[in-house]
């Protein structure tokens, strides 16, 4: 499938979603309404309406692909492509606050504009009306669907508090940082993919091969992301350069690269430790920001991040074939993925 296809099927689940988004949205009181909007990129900063990033839309464009995979129509994955939408968006409005990003999208972020208050009551509330999109529905079904929301909600809740753990620790191995992006991404990217085709009825052994395909998209994807936390062009990404080193994010490039031992694996460590003492690194140049991200390179930290995101999208796409589907559907989960994984270039 070539890029255009993808772009072309990221926007088909856009626009089949995006009204019902909306509405939902609608439903908050004043001011979240409004605050809402800002954060999805309806309106400016005045309220003005505005045509703003809204974001890849790839959980949307998952769940209504799981819905066709069994043998749904694709508008049967709506409630959960809405659903995960709301969930994916209550995390990045708490995910911007506690890491003190201002830029989210190329536009500042809602804390910023509209104060950490509301920030985390819009948050709240996207979380809550996620189930209730699904619940309204009133089938075993919505049932069901909800229930792996939710438990994919709180593994992404704890994924997040092991990350920011991770931050105020020396060293955390490789094995730990992938059980923590599993649980912050994976899990609800895992969710996308299998929700739809649950809201349609498919049996749980299917629904857990979409998961697991789900699953390990996710880390591909996440890893993708480590790589443009530190090396990625703040044109593209809408974040500082070095993001992630400005916030001690022990990301897989990080962790990988104190694993591997050596001259650049070693003094990597030394300033990481360093840093440990000295909270302030606001205070950093650029340049040193941009020597730890050279030893991290060096020490190999960046090579086995994109070998793991390649590894991670082949164990993806052999989930697949745990599932009966039509063939033109799996070849529209295929190049979603191949899409995530050549996100760095």
């Amino acid at each position: 499938m070539t890029a255009a296809g993808v772009i072309a099927l990221l926007e088909d689940g856009r626009t089949l979603t995006t009204p019902v988004l909306r509405a939902a949205v609608a439903r908050l009181a004043p001011p979240m309404d409004t605050v809402a909007s800002y954060h999805f990129g309806w309106i400016d900063q005045t309220g003005q309406p505005a045509e703003g990033d809204g974001g890849k839309a790839v959980r949307p464009a998952l769940a209504l692909l799981s819905a066709q995979a069994a043998g749904a129509p694709a508008e049967v994955g709506i409630p959960g492509a809405v659903a995960t939408e709301l969930v994916h968006n209550f995390s990045l409005l708490h995910d911007d606050l506690m890491d003190g990003d201002e830029q989210r999208r190329h536009r500042d972020t809602v804390w910023k504009v509209h104060g950490p208050a509301q920030a985390i009551l819009v948050g709240d509330a996207l979380f809550a009306l996620a189930n209730e999109i699904l619940l309204e529905q009133g089938t075993a079904e919505a049932g069901r669907a909800t229930r792996r929301l939710t438990t994919a909600t709180r593994r992404l809740i704890d994924g997040q508090a092991e990350d920011i753990s991770f931050e105020h620790r020396e060293r955390v191995s490789v094995q730990e940082c992938l059980d923590m992006e599993g649980k912050k991404t994976g899990a609800l990217l895992a969710c996308a993919s299998s929700i739809g085709a649950v809201l349609g009825g498919a049996s749980e052994a299917d629904a857990d091969a979409l998961e697991e395909y789900g699953y390990h998209l996710g880390l591909a994807f996440q890893a993708i992301d480590d790589l443009l936390g530190i090396w990625g062009d703040p044109a593209s990404t809408g974040k500082q350069t070095w993001s992630d080193l400005r916030q001690r994010k022990k990301s897989l490039p990080v962790v990988a690269a104190l694993d591997a031992g050596g001259p650049a694996s070693e003094r990597l460590g030394e300033l990481l430790a360093a840093d440990a003492k000295n909270p302030e690194t606001g205070a950093f140049s650029e340049e040193e920001f941009a020597l730890r991200a050279a030893l991290i390179e060096e020490a190999g930290g960046r090579e086995w991040t994109s070998e793991e995101a390649r590894r991670q999208y082949a164990t993806a796409i052999a989930a697949l074939d745990k599932m009966d589907m039509p063939e033109g559907i799996k070849r529209k989960l295929v190049g979603l993925a191949d899409f995530v994984v050549v996100r760095e270039k």
